[in-house]
């Protein structure tokens, strides 16, 4: 199952319509926490909110998950260990205030197991990897050579 979140703050029509039309070649069922969004999506298991604990089922559940480029869903993917598709809000189309979800997206894709779509265009081929790495708590390689750095640093 793939599970496709928005948010709580502000729709996001593009990524949903996306999905939407994917779903009926995905082979598996795509539920979509769409926010205040409104719009006909029949292709998904439509969600506009989710208590705290649907949410965690749901998210746990899910094979990958395809979200805004918020950092609480990136932090709920290291959470959980899911492999996170974002696809960037952007301000030009109007689809936020300013442009800090590319930013977070620029910063986030170095992480193991968050993938940025830079357009909705990119979305299925990623979701058609099969070597989607999960989302990990564990620091990165770059992450201990800081702290190896910083300790001979000290050292000397």
């Amino acid at each position: 199952m793939i599970f496709a979140s928005v948010g709580t703050q502000l729709p996001f029509p593009r990524l949903i319509d996306a999905l939407n039309t994917l779903a009926p070649d995905l082979g598996e069922p795509v539920i979509a926490q769409t926010g205040a969004s409104e719009g006909d999506w029949p292709a998904l298991d439509v969600r506009p909110t989710l208590t705290p604990a649907d949410f965690e089922q749901i998210f746990t559940a899910a094979r990958v998950v395809v979200a805004h480029a918020g950092i609480g869903t990136i932090l709920s993917a290291k959470r959980y260990g899911k492999p996170l598709i974002v696809l960037p809000r952007r301000h030009a189309l109007g689809e936020h205030r300013n442009d800090h979800q590319l930013a977070t997206a620029r910063q986030a894709e170095t992480l193991r197991g968050i993938h940025v779509a830079w357009q909705a265009e990119d979305l299925p081929a990623l979701l058609a990897r099969p070597d989607l790495d999960p989302a990990s708590d564990q620091p990165s390689p770059s992450h201990g050579a800081l702290i190896a750095h910083l300790k001979d640093f000290i050292d000397r």
